[in-house]
């Protein structure tokens, strides 16, 4: 049998997707096991492989790709995680989860899991305080959906403001208490 938690990490396509290795190198730390699945533009601005050596497990992109066994990956990955956790989350993923569409690996698994969902969002200040954005963070939240709120700071766009991706510390020691587990 085994004790160690499954978190599937979910990787958007944010300039702050570096941060992502980070955060798989503390959950494996922290005993857990990780699998990734990106966004094709996440795999624009990291490699899979990065993820893949960092996790020791196979990263997911494209689920019309899946190669491994007869049970869909994304399906697979959904049965087995005990935590999504979303780092970073743009907003057009989380208008996706919002809307139940499963137009990448990661909506799809968000659909299809009965996981804790835990989203750390990460964009322009503008993106997070629009209506639109705001509305499907409501949502979400009506759903039972965690977060960890974006930072204050210098934005990638060059801009102060609110949506810088969240340390990567109180990303992982909020993934571990919603897996009742410590640092």
């Amino acid at each position: 049998m085994n004790t160690e938690p499954t978190v599937v990490l979910g990787v958007s396509g944010s300039i702050a997707a570096y941060k992502a290795c980070e955060l798989t190198s503390g959950l494996r730390k922290a005993g857990c096991r990780v699998f990734v699945a990106m966004t094709p533009e996440a795999a624009k601005l990291v490699t899979p492989l990065t993820f893949q050596t960092l996790s020791r497990n196979p990263v997911l992109i494209d689920v019309f790709e899946e190669q491994a066994g007869w049970q869909p990956g994304h399906i697979d990955l959904a049965d087995r995680a005990d935590l999504l956790l979303i780092a970073p989350a743009t907003a057009h993923l989380i208008a996706e989860l919002a809307h139940g569409l499963a137009g990448n690996a990661i909506s799809t698994i968000a659909l299809a899991t009965l996981a804790p969902i835990l989203i750390a969002p990460a964009m322009n200040g503008k993106m997070w305080q629009h209506p639109a954005t705001t509305a499907n963070l409501a949502t979400l939240r009506a759903r039972g959906a965690h977060f960890v709120d974006p930072e204050l700071g210098e934005l990638a766009c060059g801009y102060e403001g609110v949506g810088r991706l969240a340390s990567g510390q109180i990303i992982l020691q909020r993934a571990l208490a919603l897996l009742d587990r410590s640092v």
